[in-house]
């Protein structure tokens, strides 16, 4: 089954992850459409070490700033949308309900479409308010998958703790993946 599934890139640490999630879906067929924040631009900055090109990473690319995109529409065929880091200022907009973004309308739009919606809020500690938007966003209809770290399978890498993230968020989709083992009850050795 062809899927198209709406990214949004924000302005919150962990664009590495981002860019990693489009990676898997390019590689596994999904038709990608991206929206980047101008702050995301400014965090590329700082965390990565190479330019990314994002026209490379999607089929198309969308401006924050044009509230007049095709996202932004209830009409716009979609399979559902990721919020790829999620700030914690995009949270609280979408938590109550403010569309004043590309990337908040179309969340916006997905939830009154009844799409799927996933959230990878990235911060820590999280305060009060953070929790309530992310209990606020969740009550709207979105899923979220907060960024945390497993190690059952033994990872190696860093790509390896961020590839586990993304199969959580394929799964959601139901889209099947090999990224990492699936959990299976071993014996326990005592120390």
């Amino acid at each position: 089954m062809h899927k198209r599934l709406l990214v949004a890139v924000t302005g919150a640490s962990a664009l590495p992850l981002a860019v990693r999630f489009l990676e898997v879906l390019k590689k596994q067929n999904i038709e990608r459409h991206l929206v980047v924040s101008r702050h995301a631009q400014d965090v590329k900055k700082y965390e990565t070490q190479k330019d990314i090109l994002w026209e490379t990473l999607c089929e198309k690319l969308y401006q924050d700033e044009d509230i007049s995109s095709s996202v932004c529409s209830g009409s716009y065929p979609s399979d559902g949308m990721v919020v790829i880091p999620c700030s914690m200022n995009t949270l609280a907009h979408i938590a109550h309900g403010i569309e004043n973004s590309v990337v908040t309308r179309a969340v916006g739009v997905h939830l009154k479409q009844e799409r799927k919606v996933v959230l990878v809020p990235r911060e820590t500690p999280l305060s009060l308010i953070h929790l309530e938007n992310m209990l606020l966003a969740k009550k709207a209809g979105c899923s979220i998958v907060p960024p945390t770290l497993a190690f059952y399978f033994y990872p190696q890498t860093i790509d390896d703790l961020m590839d586990f993230i993304v199969g959580k968020i394929l799964e959601l989709f139901s889209i099947s993946h090999t990224l990492y083992p699936l959990w299976q009850k071993k014996e326990c050795t005592e120390i």
